[in-house]
């Protein structure tokens, strides 16, 4: 990692990390309409991360390119009072002021270096695969010594295990510099000091409402069943086929 400090437009001087036209630390997978995403993105995460957060609504919780703040808002939805975010784009942080949450803009490694007090839980909003293989390992470990002992981190990446859009998910962004599998999120987790590392697949089709949602919902149900004989016919053991994989690691 390099570590020359530079400056970006809206936001304050940080440490050059790789990517540079979507920074590891801005959100960038919200909607064109920043205020459905409260509702959309809300609803995503509630029913693939809400399980996995500390139970309770006391923690201590760091949400890492929190954007306009949806995972700060369900979170606060859901009693959370002590919730943070951060993110390098102050035009992005403006629209989670406004909604009354306790975002500002910061940059991850430098935030995470001078905080004082660890975090019960880190979440990292943005894609792992926005770091290079060196920066990952730094960052995992910047995370792992910000947390209290028994504290968690929830990140994701790319799933390259998907035979459809694994590949496609690598070259379509200029930013993009990996992919992971269910092993290989799990092997540079524990290599970064966490334990009891839980991978798993992220559903996109959480829309209970749309009639649609079950339709989409059981033709990727049989996908994952072909994908899954496929890959055993090639020696494989892979059994999480989502277009991104999640997990929950414990310091």
């Amino acid at each position: 990692m390099n570590d020359i400090l530079t400056e970006q437009p809206n936001s304050p001087p940080r440490i050059q990390l790789s990517a540079r036209t979507e920074r590891f630390d801005s959100f960038w997978e919200g909607p064109d309409d920043i205020e459905r995403g409260y509702r959309t993105l809300g609803q995503f995460y509630r029913v693939n991360y809400l399980k996995h957060i500390p139970q309770d609504r006391s923690s201590r919780i760091l949400v890492i390119s929190c954007g306009p703040g949806y995972f700060v808002n369900m979170l606060n939805e859901e009693g959370y009072a002590h919730v943070a975010g951060i993110d390098s784009d102050s035009i992005k942080v403006e629209h989670a002021v406004r909604h009354g949450l306790n975002c500002r803009c910061a940059t991850a490694f430098e935030d995470l270096e001078s905080t004082p007090e660890p975090y019960d839980a880190i979440i990292c909003e943005q894609e792992l695969n926005h770091l290079t293989k060196a920066e990952m390992v730094s960052f995992l470990k910047l995370v792992w010594q910000k947390l209290v002992p028994g504290g968690r981190l929830i990140c994701h990446g790319l799933n390259g295990a998907n035979p459809v859009v694994g590949a496609e998910t690598l070259a379509q962004n200029f930013d993009h510099f990996n992919t992971l599998t269910t092993y290989s999120l799990k092997q540079v987790l524990e290599h970064s000091g966490f334990k009891d590392v839980s991978v798993f697949g992220l559903h996109l089709y959480v829309f209970y409402r749309n009639p649609f949602n079950y339709v989409a919902w059981g033709l990727s149900a049989c996908l994952s069943i072909l994908f899954r004989v496929l890959f055993i016919l090639y020696g494989k053991s892979n059994r999480v086929f989502t277009k991104k994989i999640a997990a929950v690691a414990v310091r």
